[in-house]
């Protein structure tokens, strides 16, 4: 028996998941410490904090592991910061469909984990160095397709266009970061095999023609979001 039959399948449906609740008891991070001032000087000094999950990446610890690094884009909107993200192609092998950060491997010439998510953005979303300043990274995060990914955050400056690569990308979005920072809004799932049990988040965000799914952010995005909310709240 593989290591990935003994941890058990992959989550192929998400939002079929049972939801056993939500963090509603857990304090919104105050919208003060939201503006782009108040994190530049949260990363610049951090107090003592803990990310809540250091990944998922239990599922396949027999195969090789491959550093990768995501952007975590925090717009200057005139409204309060926004989170830009991704939905990636149905057709991808690894997180096919899913909400993501741009974001991917690190090659040889990445100078580090910035080089590397800068280099993606620009790839994936035609997001231009010019508009970036990057503030800071979280802890990094391991996923079950065998990824440590480097979240590196950074504020980045209207007006921009993009450029999707549509080959992986196959919209990108904003959600405001108030949104995000607030628990109320983050669903636990969980369900269970023989002699297993696993548990996510998931983040739902309405569409703006309301006449779909609302987007469905679980997963690594999730929890680097929850990561996030734990230092910022710290």
């Amino acid at each position: 028996m593989t290591t990935a039959e003994k941890a058990g399948p992959p989550i192929l449906n998400p939002r079929a998941v049972p939801v056993v609740g939500n963090d509603a008891h857990l304090p919104a991070v105050d919208e003060k410490r939201l503006t782009a001032h108040a994190l530049r000087q949260r990363f610049a000094s951090p107090p003592w904090w803990q990310p809540e999950t250091s990944g998922d990446g239990r599922l396949f610890e027999g195969r090789e592991r491959m550093a990768a690094s995501v952007l975590v884009p925090l717009v200057e909107r005139d409204g309060g910061l926004t989170v830009l993200l991704t939905q990636r192609t149905a057709h991808l092998r690894d997180h096919a469909g899913q909400i993501s950060f741009p974001g991917g491997r690190a090659e040889a010439d990445d100078k580090d984990a910035v080089a590397t998510a800068l280099r993606e953005a620009a790839e994936e979303i035609g997001l231009a160095r010019q508009h970036i300043d990057v503030i800071g990274s979280l802890p990094e995060y391991r996923t079950v397709t065998c990824f440590d990914v480097t979240p590196v955050v950074a504020l980045v400056r209207p007006p921009f266009e993009l450029a999707l690569d549509t080959h992986e990308v196959a919209e990108a979005f904003e959600v405001p970061l108030t949104f995000l920072m607030t628990p109320a809004h983050h669903q636990r799932h969980s369900f269970e095999f023989p002699g297993y049990r696993r548990e996510f988040l998931s983040i739902p965000w309405p569409r703006p023609d309301g006449q779909r799914e609302p987007y469905f952010i679980w997963g690594a995005t999730a929890a680097m979001l929850r990561n996030l909310y734990r230092l910022l709240s710290a």
